[in-house]
């Protein structure tokens, strides 16, 4: 398999926050690190605090010119100005979000473990799938997506692919040859400094 390149970071913001105080630490996390797309993960459905939390993290990725999806509600991506939507479905709603929001928007889709599921999302037209968890979250999940899935994935699929889920420095380690992206949110938050988190964590790419 030829030689990939380093893998890029895929930045997930907290399941909630307050805008106000989220927007410097955001701020200074995406002037401080190289990050090739934001996703606003929000727990919460309420309509108006989702557009202020949007608008919060639109202003500040768009300046560093960073494109901005959001987790689920495609509804929303034209009316809120943002770049697309990460789609936890897997393969069910692709075909019929991509025809509402057209071709220039981002399309992903969260398959779990499902090579199946990833293959038929990116046959009716997300641009990237993603995969997880990787590692242990605490959140039960049935099961892991292994490295193997990855490494199939990349030797046989062009499709750009996403590692998530209960990430460590040592399976960043084991999986940068065979992933496109990792998807980084939970593991850094927690942190009295989500920045230096990040760099600590990613310390194997580098």
């Amino acid at each position: 398999m030829a030689e990939r390149d380093t893998p890029q970071i895929y930045l997930i913001t907290p399941a909630a926050f307050e805008p106000e105080a989220f927007a410097p630490v955001l701020a200074r996390l995406l002037d401080g690190f190289e990050i090739a797309c934001l996703r606003l993960a929000l727990a919460e459905t309420d309509a108006d605090a989702v557009a202020r939390a949007a608008d919060a993290c639109r202003e500040i990725a768009h300046a560093r010119d960073v494109p901005l999806v959001i987790e689920r509600h495609a509804g929303l991506v034209e009316r809120l100005g943002l770049d697309g939507v990460h789609l936890t479905d897997a393969a069910r709603s692709v075909r019929a979000v991509r025809k509402a929001l057209g071709a220039d928007a981002i399309l992903g889709a969260a398959c779990g473990t499902s090579r199946h599921d990833g293959m038929n999302a990116g046959e009716i037209g997300a641009d990237y799938v993603s995969f997880g968890p990787v590692g242990e979250t605490g959140l039960g999940e049935a099961g892991r997506a292994e490295r193997e899935l990855f490494a199939w994935w990349t030797e046989m699929i062009e499709l750009p692919v996403v590692a998530e889920g209960g990430l460590d420095a040592g399976l960043i380690e084991s999986f940068a040859p065979v992933t496109d992206f990792f998807a980084i949110g939970p593991e850094i938050w927690r942190s009295d400094d989500p920045l230096e988190a990040l760099r600590a964590l990613t310390a194997p790419l580098r």
